[in-house]
């Protein structure tokens, strides 16, 4: 799981918050906010939140492309969901 994850944050999850512009595989455009979960019984569950609804239409393809450049950890997309943000609060701190 550490692996993985250290792959997410370095080649993708990085991009995100303009860290990186050299990767390979190119994330989506049009993301606000990325999260990976590690769940104690090995599942990731990711949630990316997209600026706008057309944005999260178009990232099908490119979340494929980063599924495939993560295939050494047999990564498996078990569902995707979508819709609006309903409340969104942020701590201070």
């Amino acid at each position: 799981m550490d692996d993985l994850m250290h792959r997410v944050e370095t080649q993708f999850a990085s991009q995100v918050s303009g860290e990186d512009g050299s990767a390979e595989v190119r994330v989506p455009e049009g993301i606000a906010a990325y999260y990976a979960i590690a769940a104690d019984d090995g599942t990731v569950v990711t949630v990316t939140l997209f600026e706008t609804e057309e944005h999260a239409r178009r990232a099908g393809a490119g979340a494929e492309r980063i599924r495939q450049a993560l295939a050494d950890f047999q990564v498996e997309e078990l569902g995707t969901v979508t819709g609006k943000v309903a409340i969104a609060k942020v701590a201070r701190e």
